[in-house]
């Protein structure tokens, strides 16, 4: 059995240049590097099943000059898995980017929030030092020891 030497290097250049891109952050470069590794895989399958002959449904050739077609049934089979994953990474990577850039998924804001916001604003303005001077004033001697803050009802 031989090996073409140009397959095989183009195999692990594929392998190399796809792992390098899966350890990277980004997911397009994770895609990227997924379609690589995925070729190689491929490759690597069509590298294993031997020598080139006959194909297998051929009149008049001999069982020992045809191919072996199960590798070329995996090799098809992984295509199609490829080809699912690749799917489901780019839906991942097109949700992640809508995440990213709509900002329709905002948290909007509470309407209580705003009424009492609106609330206290009102409230301080109307106050004036008139309002402040008619308020009744008390002293520490009326209020409970037990209310008091810091006392022993508090404790």
């Amino acid at each position: 059995m031989t090996m073409p030497l140009v397959l095989v290097a183009v195999m692990v250049v594929l392998y190399a240049c796809g792992v390098y891109l899966m350890l990277d952050r980004s997911l397009t470069r994770l895609l990227l590097g997924f379609l690589l590794v995925g070729n190689a895989t491929n490759l690597l399958i069509f590298l294993m099943s031997g020598s080139f002959g006959e194909a297998p449904i051929s009149d008049g050739a001999r069982a020992e000059e045809m191919s072996d077609p199960l590798p070329q049934a995996f090799i098809l089979t992984a295509i199609v898995i490829t080809f699912g994953v690749s799917a489901f990474l780019l839906a991942l990577i097109y949700r992640s980017w809508r995440l990213a850039h709509d900002h329709d998924d905002r948290v909007e804001d509470d309407e209580a929030d705003l009424e009492i916001a609106t609330a206290e604003a009102l409230a301080a303005d109307e106050v004036t030092d008139e309002d402040l001077a008619e308020t009744q004033e008390y002293d520490d001697a009326d209020v409970p020891a037990d209310a008091a803050p810091g006392g022993e009802g508090q404790r």
